[in-house]
């Protein structure tokens, strides 16, 4: 999060003199540069577009320091007003201050070339949606880390939004983000949020997250009739139970939940897809899992399960630690290196202090950097952790570093949770002794305390595959296979010869 203003007054954004003046295409409407606050801000990407708004990525070029936010431009309405605007700030403006709720920074106005004004929110930059996320997982699910984290961090922010009276009404994979700097799970996209028992929203939901008593207000809506009364917090509920059901089996179940099989008994197939997948997972929690899914979708929202009531299941009192392919594809401040450094060269003091200075030399190109830690034993022994001062940095260096050599070997590059770092908590992999199982065991001070359980073949060939995918883009397809192939064996030969003490 790199903006300057924290809540920042209505400011007014004039045309920069070095846009042309263009045809009214769709093309020439796309903003280039956002004046803020007194501050050039430049259009980096597109991050999406929507009937009435479009969000991009900024950075600032006004200033030396390197500065990134997310700018959510609104069209007019129909009416030629701005009820979508002025909707969503004074929501966003109510519920600031919780860690799972998307900042706002502040609100501006934007003179295009053309002369056209529009409404715009200065908000936080976040990172990777668990939509994308979803399309990560190759149709074999998230860990139970992953899980776990994605639900607690979504549970608390609708226990906070629910208890403001409102109802986020939108809740999908695609409005759930992941921050790099505060290591969480925001929610985004207010646009059709509304206070309980004020609905002023007529159409709320997504296909695929809607609550039946939604579908029917939408249908009646359609019909031209109205019900007898507005929705609930309960649709926000059953919206979660669908986007975890679909991170734990890995498939997106829009047509599922539109049959009729579903309609007629849901819970059955919830068991069926717990059931197809319970030897991937610890019993236990599945079991917890499964419970907290199946009660956030009863049909009747009032048998439903609240957000409060939910955050107390079993399921989260159970430690896990990340499986590899979740570093990867979480980024955080820190960076871990695998594959650098030989045993020999831990215990030989001079070669010790030598490879600290050039492995913070080599870092130091890509940001700037915090700390280094090389530990010389077990848990982490031979591990290079890298903390630089923002996530967007660990991001370049990951991008940069993964598939480099160093001292002849090939580099692996992950994130590393910044909070475990911080309090010395180290994972370790160590090998299990049944049908290649992997288990990733948290160490706090030679001590273990937790941990997770993944296939050997699926972390590696999906860790890699994601971690190498942006050095790979726009290769051709034989180099991607050979270098997918060299990238795999190195893997496993990583995780194989991280054993250490598990007891």
């Amino acid at each position: 999060m790199a903006c300057s203003s924290g809540t920042s007054p209505v400011g007014t954004a004039q045309p920069p003199p070095q846009l042309p003046v263009a045809s009214p295409s769709a093309e020439a409407m796309k903003p280039v540069l956002f004046e803020i606050f007194g501050e050039m801000w430049k259009v980096q990407a597109r991050l999406g577009q929507g009937g009435s708004a479009s969000v991009y990525r900024v950075s600032s070029v006004s200033t030396g320091r390197a500065s990134s936010a997310a700018v959510k431009e609104f069209q007019a309405d129909a009416q030629g007003g701005d009820y979508g605007y002025l909707k969503e700030r004074a929501v966003l403006e109510e519920i600031q201050g919780h860690k799972n709720i998307v900042t706002l920074y502040g609100v501006f106005t934007h003179h295009n070339p053309l002369g056209i004004a529009t409404r715009c929110l200065l908000l936080e930059l976040l990172d990777v949606s668990v939509s994308e996320l979803l399309v990560r997982a190759s149709n074999q699910g998230h860990s139970m880390w992953l899980i776990q984290h994605c639900a607690r961090d979504v549970l608390e922010a609708l226990c906070f939004l629910h208890r403001e009276g409102y109802v986020h009404a939108d809740l999908k994979p695609r409005n759930i983000l992941w921050s790099s700097d505060d290591e969480c799970f925001k929610l985004i996209d207010f646009g059709l949020s509304f206070k309980e028992g004020h609905q002023d929203v007529k159409y709320i939901q997504t296909d695929g997250y809607r609550a039946p008593e939604a579908e029917l207000q939408n249908s009646l809506a359609q019909a031209g009739l109205e019900g007898d009364s507005g929705c609930t917090t309960a649709v926000d509920m059953w919206s979660l139970g669908i986007i975890l059901l679909e991170m734990f089996s890995g498939i997106k179940l829009k047509e599922t939940v539109k049959s009729q099989e579903w309609k007629d008994n849901s819970a059955a197939i919830v068991d069926h897809i717990f059931s197809s997948n319970s030897a991937v997972y610890p019993a236990i929690p599945v079991y917890h899992l499964r419970d907290l899914i199946k009660s956030m979708l009863h049909n009747n929202p009032s048998r439903r399960s609240t957000a409060e009531a939910a955050l107390i299941n079993p399921f989260f009192s159970i430690p896990f630690a990340p499986h590899i392919e979740d570093l990867v594809l979480l980024p955080t401040p820190v960076l871990r290196l695998l594959n650098v450094i030989d045993d020999c060269h831990l215990h030989n003091d001079d070669e010790y202090e030598e490879i600290i200075e050039d492995m913070r030399e080599e870092c130091q190109k890509y940001g700037s950097v915090i700390s280094l830690l090389i530990p010389k034993e077990n848990p982490g022994k031979g591990q290079v952790f890298v903390e630089y001062a923002n996530a967007g940095d660990s991001k370049e260096a990951q991008r940069l570093l993964t598939g480099r050599t160093f001292d002849g070997k090939f580099v692996v590059a992950t994130f590393y949770p910044l909070s475990a770092y911080k309090r010395g908590y180290l994972y370790q992999t160590v090998q299990g002794t049944q049908h290649g199982t992997m288990f990733h065991f948290i160490y706090w001070k030679g001590r273990s305390v937790g941990l997770g359980q993944h296939s050997l073949e699926g972390v590696t060939k999906r860790a890699i595959h994601n971690s190498t995918r942006p050095l790979l883009k726009g290769q051709q397809d034989t180099h991607r296979r050979s270098f997918m192939k060299t990238h795999y064996e190195i893997m496993k030969l990583l995780v194989l010869l991280q054993k250490g003490p598990h007891n």
